[in-house]
C-alpha cells in the first residue's frame, strides 16, 4: 500500500511522461529523473517536497505547446 506522498509522486511521474510524449528525449530525461531519486528515504521530506515543486514547475513547461524538447546540464569530470 502506498501513503499519501508515494500516491502524489507516482501521479506526477505519469503527468510527466503523458507531457513527454512526442517529444524527442524528454521520456528519457524524466524516467532517469524519477530513477536517480527512486532511493531517497522516506522521512527525508523536505528534500522530497523540494523535488515535487521543482516536478511540477518543470511540468508546466512540459505542458506548454512551444516546448519541443529539454535541454539537460551535465557534469563534467
Amino acid at each position: 500500500m502506498h501513503n499519501k506522498i508515494q500516491l502524489q509522486v507516482l501521479s506526477l511521474y505519469r503527468q510527466c511522461l503523458r507531457a513527454a510524449k512526442n517529444r524527442p528525449g524528454v521520456k528519457d530525461h524524466v524516467r532517469e529523473e524519477f530513477r536517480s531519486n527512486a532511493s531517497l528515504p522516506k522521512l527525508d521530506t523536505i528534500r522530497i517536497e523540494y523535488l515535487m515543486r521543482r516536478g511540477h514547475r518543470q511540468l508546466e513547461q512540459l505542458s506548454k505547446s512551444s516546448v519541443k524538447g529539454i535541454g539537460v546540464f551535465e557534469k563534467t569530470e
